[in-house]
């Protein structure tokens, strides 16, 4: 925790390793989460709600009650995890203050509108198909920005991100005082 609050993250090289090994597999998630959507469905409101509601056309079921929810249930956890750890990192990155936490708080919600958006076309109404393509598109745009955002801060060598001021930590490596 130190090396991140310091700001020398971006000197040491084994941390650097390992958020980058971090990366790599956030990157692969993000491929294969692309892929197993569009193996099942397409970004348009017939291919959503065909795999939600079923087709007779095709002879697909709809979407049972207890699938998704061992889906969602598996997804809430592991979705949590890797967006606590992404965007945990938002708060070492050089960024202005003000624009963190639409780092933090659009995955999150985009995560949210992606798993609820199936939930809600196959209870609800077929019209939210539209909330589950955007909650995708979302939730993949932000996972790439805070890939991306995340190489940078690691690997530009920039200092001490942590302070809202821009001012160094002391040199005892303690964290820095918050401002109230």
């Amino acid at each position: 925790m130190r090396f991140v609050i310091t700001g020398e993250w971006s000197k040491n090289r084994l941390l650097q390793l390992i958020i980058l090994c971090f990366i790599v597999y956030i990157a692969a998630l993000w491929l294969t989460n692309a892929l197993l959507y569009f193996q099942k469905m397409g970004l348009t409101y017939a291919s959503v709600t065909e795999y939600y509601l079923g087709s007779e056309e095709k002879f697909l079921q709809p979407r049972s009650y207890q699938g998704m929810l061992e889906i969602s249930h598996f997804h809430f956890f592991a979705m949590g995890l890797l967006l606590l750890t992404l965007t945990h990192l938002m708060l070492f990155v050089p960024l202005r203050p003000e624009l963190k936490p639409w780092f933090i708080v659009i995955p999150f919600a985009s995560a949210l509108l992606d798993e609820g958006g199936g939930w809600l076309v196959r209870f609800v109404h077929p019209s939210f198909a539209y909330v589950k393509i955007f909650g995708f598109v979302a939730l993949e745009g932000s996972l790439a920005v805070l890939v991306v955002v995340s190489l940078w801060a690691v690997f530009t060598g920039t200092q001490d991100a942590y302070r809202d001021n821009g001012s160094s930590a002391s040199s005892s490596g303690s964290p820095p005082s918050r401002k109230d």
